[in-house]
């Protein structure tokens, strides 16, 4: 099925198995060492490849164990510990792996469905309807107000960082709207001028990040209960903690930064 220089992303509910290296650093299996684990897996799915390899993705049981030498992880603290791009990769395979673990009955008739041969979807044998993988787009934003950006934190932020504004999108709105209606329930102020900045794909759980930035227009800082604990303008000399270089909510300040500061 794979050749021996092939990546396999096997995962324990949504943590990837890796391979532990000194310090810091993880890596996937190989086809090679993938085949000498012999772990009985879920059936695969072909998710892409990277430089000209291809790659794998499957589902270990629950009460799956790791291999000497190996852990299982989530994907936030594999940032920095594995590849870029193979980290972009393993959010993909996450994707599919959860998907197909979760659309094993048909949501229509209760049936158990099968995979479709021809493309990425599982099928009814019955009532015939076909489900696809899903994807919850959720906007981003960076707020200016002259030389200074709003940076805000949640509750689930490691500790010390702040990002962007961050939302998803609800049923009936454009993606402006979105961004309007999300800064106004998370820190109660107004934005204008709303344009896109870019988007990433982003596997907590299932999101199509897409990047905007605005301009603050009006309103005091009034933070929404639950969802942000902290908040506040920064210049480019008192930034606080700030997210992944992996994430488009450092890519949002970093534009900012150089362009403020050249």
């Amino acid at each position: 099925m794979s050749g021996p220089e092939s990546l396999w992303f096997a995962f324990r509910t949504s943590e990837l198995l890796v391979l532990q290296e000194e310090g810091t650093a993880a890596r996937v299996p190989t086809g090679e060492e993938w085949a000498a684990l012999g772990l009985a897996v879920e059936e695969p799915h072909a998710v892409g490849s990277l430089r000209g390899n291809e790659a794998w993705a499957a589902g270990l049981p629950a009460d799956a164990e790791p291999p000497e030498g190996m852990a299982f992880q989530g994907l936030r603290r594999l940032f920095g510990a594995l590849d870029e791009e193979v980290w972009k990769l393993a959010g993909r395979a996450v994707q599919i792996v959860e998907w197909d673990r979760n659309h094993r009955f048909c949501g229509r008739c209760g049936a158990g469905t099968g995979r479709k041969p021809d493309e990425l979807a599982r099928v009814c044998p019955v009532c015939g309807m076909q489900q696809f993988p899903r994807i919850s787009p959720a906007v981003i934003v960076r707020i200016e107000r002259g030389d200074e950006i709003l940076l805000a934190r949640s509750p689930h932020f490691a500790p010390g960082v702040y990002s962007t504004i961050a939302g998803f999108v609800e049923p009936g709105e454009s993606l402006e709207e979105t961004v309007v209606r999300e800064v106004r329930e998370e820190v109660g102020i107004e934005v204008a001028n709303v344009r896109y900045f870019g988007s990433q794909p982003w596997p907590f759980p299932n999101s199509l990040m897409i990047g905007f930035v605005a301009d603050y227009a009006s309103g005091e800082l009034r933070l929404q209960e639950g969802e942000i604990e902290d908040a506040g303008w920064f210049t480019v000399d008192t930034l606080p903690g700030l997210p992944s270089w992996y994430s488009i909510a450092r890519r949002l300040i970093e534009e900012f930064i150089s362009r403020v500061r050249p």
